[in-house]
This record gives C-alpha cells, sequence and structure tokens, in this order.
C-alpha cells in the first residue's frame, strides 16, 4: 500500500541555501504531516532548540552545510557487529511507537526528541511515510532500533537507540545494517540514507560529510525512485 499523501503544508519554507552558519533556516510552522514532508523534500528537518515563555521548545528547520549521509556501499560493518546480529530478530514497522518512545527517553543525553515531535512522527507513520527497523532478541524482548522518513529512496534517519545492557550489545547497528539492506536488496540506483550532522558514533560506522549542494543533488534524484518494497507494507502497523 503506497503512502497516504497528507494535505499540504499551509507554510512556505524558505529555501535550505538560506541557511545561516550552523545550518539553522528558520523558526516556527508546525509539524503536520504536510509540513514535514515539504520539508524532508525540500532537503529541510526539524530539531527543536531553546524554550519558549510557556516551557515549549522552539521548531527550528535546518539544512546544515556540510552534510552527513552513510553511503549505501560504506557502512563498516565489524565483526563484532557481524555475530551480534545472528542473536537478533529483525522487524519492520511492528513497535514503531516503542522505538520513538525509547529514542525520546529524556535520560539520554542530548536528548531532543519532545512530544509533539513525537506525536508528530506517529502520525506520518499512520500515514505510511515514517519507519522503524528493530532488532529483537530470540525471547521476544526490543533490543534496539531506528525510525526515520521514507520518501521514494529517501530515507531520513531521525533516531537509533539500544538497551543499556549486556543482551542489547549493538543492536542499534544491527538495525542499520538492516536499514541498509532494505535499501539496497532490491537493486534500486541513488537512494540515500541521510543522518543530518555527522556525530563520532556515525563516523565509526561509515558516515561521511557532502557539502549542501551535493547533498541536493543526491536528494533530487532520491526522491525520483521507488520506495523500498519493505516500506510499502499497511500503514500504522
Amino acid at each position: 500500500m503506497p503512502p497516504t499523501e497528507p494535505p499540504p503544508t499551509r507554510w512556505v519554507l524558505p529555501a535550505p541555501r538560506s541557511a545561516d552558519g550552523d545550518g539553522l533556516v528558520g523558526i516556527g510552522a508546525d509539524l503536520e504531516p504536510g509540513t514535514l514532508l515539504a520539508a524532508y523534500r525540500a532537503g529541510l528537518f526539524p530539531m527543536p532548540i531553546g524554550r519558549l515563555a510557556r516551557g515549549e521548545a522552539m521548531l527550528a528547520w535546518w539544512s546544515p552545510d556540510p552534510r552527513g549521509i552513510i553511503p549505501l556501499d560504506g557502512l563498516r560493518v565489524t565483526r563484532s557487529m557481524r555475530q551480534s546480529a545472528k542473536r537478533f530478530e529483525i522487524r519492520i514497522d511492528t513497535a514503531f511507537d516503542q522505538v520513538v518512545t525509547r529514542c525520546a527517553d529524556p535520560h539520554r543525553s542530548g536528548g531532543w526528541i519532545t512530544d509533539d515531535v513525537e506525536a508528530a512522527y506517529t502520525r506520518l507513520h499512520e500515514l505510511g511515510w515514517a519507519h522503524s527497523v528493530e532488532a529483537w532478541t530470540q525471547d521476544g524482548r526490543l533490543a534496539g532500533g531506528l525510525y526515520g522518513v521514507a520518501i521514494g529512496g529517501l530515507f531520513a534517519g531521525e533516531s537509533m537507540f539500544h538497551v543499556q545492557f549486556g543482551w542489547g550489545r549493538d543492536a542499534s547497528k544491527v538495525a542499520l545494517m538492516a536499514l541498509v539492506d532494505v535499501l539496497v536488496d532490491d537493486g534500486v540506483p541513488d537512494r540515500l540514507l541521510d543522518v543530518q550532522w555527522l556525530t563520532p558514533h556515525l563516523s565509526r560506522l561509515g558516515a561521511v560529510e557532502i557539502s549542501r549542494d551535493e547533498y541536493l543533488r543526491h536528494l533530487r534524484s532520491a526522491l525520483m525512485r521507488p520506495l523500498p518494497t519493505e516500506f510499502a507494507g499497511p500503514h500504522g502497523g
């Protein structure tokens, strides 16, 4: 089943090249499905910053330069990751809400996922645009996973987590391995795995930085590609 296209956004989004030196494009708008999809299609993504007088996070939109991506032929898979992969069962979209909630754990350092963000991506999931890749133990425990937005051949990764116990070791990395397999298994070229900013952790996994202009060129090509078949199942799984 293809994703359901929501009503279009009522906002005029700034151009990615209008970003300041930190990659900030603008503040405001909303997290309606049509707004989120328009942003991703334009090369933008949301991440709240600061606090308003009422204690609410300010909604900010970003287009960093350089931009972090993981080349689909460049994921670094260690021997430990391969061994760990044998311990987990990979599932797609069976526990989206749980994955986002775990990623939003306020005890995690650098946490940015607010209740509004969590609700917004849940709506996108129900429409068929946001997806989770999950690593489960053999006895049925969710050990780790990731979620993001898939539009055509773009997968915009948002966050990942793993359980901080021995049985959760490498679970998020195994989920990332599975995501790359989903994006390449049907042989469609020019898909794009966007990770927004390069972090030391992502760098160790093979993520690289490219310029904003190069990212936008890759994005235009990726949006013309078909959605991976693994993400074309029933909505709201």
